[in-house]
């Protein structure tokens, strides 16, 4: 199946004026990076801290290179296990990251208190439903997600430091699925902790639970992508296949179009956001929610099975698509 490696295109307090954000000082922190070892480049690194929002949740742009560095590095860059990521698979990791969902979840874990306050404006009443249906209780529900606030906040140590699982979360996919995967795996333990076994076998893994969708959510998202792509006009189609199916730098495809290579950043982000939105009202013409819309974007493209090639490249007239296939 020919697909792009990014994605399709984180008790008390329990109320949001209840809560304290922790301070940045004696928070554990991923071991990053040294400058000797560095693989972001200065520029790049600009640049995706700037698309991240980053500077809104005070965080700094070394801050969070070192944060991509480190991610990239634990996960291998997406690649399988022993093989090593050239600059351009590495650039190509970190762009398709959540990256302002990134940005968030990590000011959060080091005690950002515009994070804290993005996070539960954004957060907060997601958590708490999404903890009410795993529960089938408001009161638990509640309970459920007070507790993991706390957790979040970093009130809990590791060998004498505070720690948020937050730090933990890597921007492939999205922060709430991730966070819903969290909530269900505390709830496991939960019922571990308290002795009750007869439930156990109706909870979903924590795994699960992040990186699969119901299969009819699946479907949705396969026939909204045929739909957007098919209607797509030849350029944006030409842009997207030579950007992420077959790789090409924003360079080589300056020289296929004969425009500067800004230009064609600008066209190819305008390009990829268009997609984003036709997707997202597809998907709820569909009949899911805009929650549901925006995690179904959020699924890892290895598991839509589609041939993103053929769509992208459906259209043997068009000059731009029969170039592409000589390139």
């Amino acid at each position: 199946m020919d697909t792009p490696s990014a994605n399709i295109i984180p008790k008390e307090p329990s109320r949001a004026e209840d809560c304290t954000a922790p301070v940045a000082k004696g928070i554990a922190v991923e071991t990053e990076l040294g400058p000797e070892s560095r693989l972001l480049a200065e520029m790049l690194g600009e640049e995706l801290w700037r698309a991240a929002g980053a500077e809104l949740v005070e965080l700094s742009q070394a801050e969070f290179a070192g944060a991509l560095e480190a991610i990239g590095v634990r996960d291998n860059f997406g690649l399988d296990p022993g093989k090593q990521a050239n600059e351009r698979q590495r650039e190509m990791f970190w762009r398709a990251l959540h990256l302002e969902e990134l940005a968030l979840a990590r000011g959060c874990a080091l005690g950002r208190e515009p994070a804290w306050r993005r996070f539960l404006e954004q957060y907060r009443e997601q958590l708490t439903r999404a903890a009410m249906e795993m529960t089938g209780s408001a009161a638990l529900g509640e309970e459920l997600a007070g507790a993991l606030y706390s957790e979040l906040f970093g009130l809990t140590e590791r060998e004498g430091e505070r720690w948020s699982p937050l730090l933990r979360y890597s921007g492939r996919g999205s922060l709430m699925g991730w966070l819903r995967a969290i909530l269900a795996q505390r709830r496991v333990d939960h019922y571990r902790k308290i002795g009750r076994e007869t439930a156990l076998g109706e909870i979903e893994p924590a795994a699960r639970v992040s990186e699969q969708l119901e299969l009819k959510q699946l479907e949705d998202l396969r026939e909204a992508i045929k739909i957007t792509l098919n209607a797509a006009p030849a350029e944006e189609r030409f842009l997207l296949s030579a950007y992420y199916l077959d790789q090409h730098t924003l360079h080589e495809m300056s020289r296929v179009l004969r425009i500067h290579e800004a230009t064609v950043s600008r066209k190819l982000k305008r390009a990829t956001d268009r997609l984003r939105k036709q997707l997202l009202r597809t998907l709820k013409a569909r009949g899911l929610s805009r929650r549901a819309a925006e995690e179904a974007l959020g699924t890892d493209p290895r598991d839509v099975d589609i041939n993103l090639r053929k769509l992208l490249q459906k259209s043997e007239g068009d000059p731009n698509s029969s170039k592409e296939q000589q390139g």
